[in-house]
């Protein structure tokens, strides 16, 4: 039965499930407690090369937006791997959870490494 399922629920609860790749699982609890409250924060792209990713809540005042948004960006263009040729990020667009987005100049991003 196991099998059954596992076909059928198999994408749907890998993504909710601990994973030591994700850093939810590890052999140092302390450390990844500690990780976690001071903002670590995972992002991964979808096939589609779109990268879903919290920055904020609607409490935050602008300048706390503007340093996460920043840093994200940031830390997205230094992980660009070397093999990557021509425009690493296309365009970028902020929203909140249900509202619309807003566009952001991709060209005016500059990562600091």
């Amino acid at each position: 039965m196991m099998a059954q399922v596992g076909k059928e629920l198999g994408r749907t609860l890998a993504t909710k499930m601990p994973n030591p790749k994700a850093g939810t699982v590890s052999p140092n609890i302390g450390a990844a407690i500690r990780e976690i409250k001071a903002g670590k924060v995972e992002f991964r792209v979808d096939k589609a090369g779109i990268i879903h990713t919290i920055v904020g809540k609607a409490s935050f005042d602008e300048n706390q937006l503007l340093d996460n948004v920043s840093t994200l960006l940031d830390a997205i263009l230094r992980a660009k791997p070397p093999s990557a040729k021509g425009t690493y990020m296309r365009s970028v667009t902020l929203t909140s959870t249900m509202g619309p987005g807003v566009k952001v100049d991709p060209n005016r991003v500059k990562a600091t490494a």
